[in-house]
C-alpha cells in the first residue's frame, strides 16, 4: 500500500559536470542545465501527483551536485544525521542542508565526525538501517549512525566502482511494519560475497535486478510502498516489480545520470 512521504529536493539550476568523482562523470561531454532542470521538475511534479509533499532548498552557485539532496542527510523519527562528504568539491553542501533543517524547526541535528554521505549510503527499512561502504562512506560512520539515530545498522560492502553508493545498487520497496517485513530490490553483483549472503538472509524475497537495469540507475528508484519511480530504461526491473503488485512510474533522468545520479539521488526523505 502507498504511504504519503515528505521529500526535500534541490533544483539543478547550477548543474554541470566540471570534475570527476565517480565513473559516470565525463567533463568532455556536453551537459545542459536547462535539460537537467526540466527532468528534475518532472520528477518533483511526479511525486506531487502521487500525493507526496516536496519541499525545496535553494541551490547555490559553485555546487553543481547539490541537486543530489539524498547525500546530505538521513532523517529517522525526526532525528537528523547530516553529511560529511569525501570529495572536497561537495564539502560545502553539508552546511547548507544543516541550516535548512535548523530553519525548519529541527533541533535534534548531528553533524558526523566520520565521512558519511547520508542516504547515498544509508537505506532505512523500517526496522534497521542498511549502510553501504567501499567507496564513499567510512565504515566507522555506520557505528556513528547507530549511536546518533538509535537504530540497528547492518553494514554492506560495495565492490563495483560504478555503484559507488548503496542507493545505486539497492532500494527499499516497502518498509517493515507489524503487518509484514520490508521488501527491497538490489543488484547482487555490486556487493561483496559476504554482503550478498547477508542480503539473501535478511530479504529472501527481494526483487533482483539485471545488469542492464543497474547500469541505467534502475536501483536508484524511489518507492512509496506501491508506486515506484524508476528511470525510463529500467524496463525489466519494472516488469518484475509489476509482477509483485507494484506500480512502476517512469521518469527521464538521462541528463542527471551524466553526473552519476537518478531519482533517489535527487530525493532526501524526511521521516518524522
Amino acid at each position: 500500500m502507498p504511504t504519503t512521504r515528505r521529500y526535500l529536493m534541490c533544483e539543478p539550476r547550477f548543474f554541470a559536470v566540471d570534475y570527476v568523482i565517480n565513473p559516470w562523470m565525463d567533463p568532455t561531454k556536453p551537459v545542459s542545465a536547462d535539460v537537467a532542470v526540466a527532468q528534475w521538475t518532472e520528477l518533483r511534479d511526479t511525486y506531487r501527483r502521487l500525493g507526496h509533499t516536496v519541499e525545496e532548498i535553494d541551490p547555490q552557485p559553485g555546487l553543481p551536485d547539490m541537486v543530489f539532496a539524498a547525500n546530505s542527510g538521513t532523517v529517522v523519527d525526526g532525528r537528523v544525521l547530516g553529511s560529511r562528504f569525501r570529495a572536497p568539491q561537495r564539502t560545502a553542501e553539508a552546511e547548507h542542508f544543516r541550516r535548512w533543517f535548523v530553519e525548519h524547526g529541527y533541533r535534534d541535528i548531528t553533524m558526523p565526525a566520520k565521512v558519511n554521505e547520508a542516504e547515498g549510503d544509508f537505506a532505512w527499512t523500517g526496522r534497521l538501517l542498511l549502510a553501504g561502504t567501499g567507496f564513499r562512506t567510512d565504515p566507522a560512520a555506520h557505528a556513528e549512525a547507530q549511536e546518533v539515530l538509535g537504530v540497528p545498522v547492518v553494514s554492506l560492502s560495495l565492490v563495483d566502482p560504478r555503484y559507488y553508493h548503496l542507493d545505486t545498487a539497492l532500494f527499499v520497496l516497502t518498509e517493515a511494519t507489524d503487518a509484514g517485513p520490508a521488501q527491497i530490490a538490489y543488484y547482487p553483483e555490486a556487493f561483496s560475497a559476504g554482503s550478498r549472503r547477508v542480503l539473501a538472509r535478511l530479504f529472501p524475497d527481494a526483487v533482483i535486478a539485471t545488469a542492464a537495469d543497474a547500469e541505467c540507475f534502475g536501483l536508484n528508484g524511489v518507492s512509496d510502498g506501491r508506486n515506484v519511480v524508476l528511470p525510463l530504461e529500467a524496463t525489466e526491473l519494472a516488469a518484475r516489480l509489476a509482477a509483485r503488485g507494484y506500480d512502476p512510474v517512469h521518469v527521464d533522468i538521462s541528463e542527471l545520470r551524466k553526473a552519476g545520479g537518478g531519482p533517489k539521488c535527487c530525493t532526501l526523505e524526511i521521516r518524522k
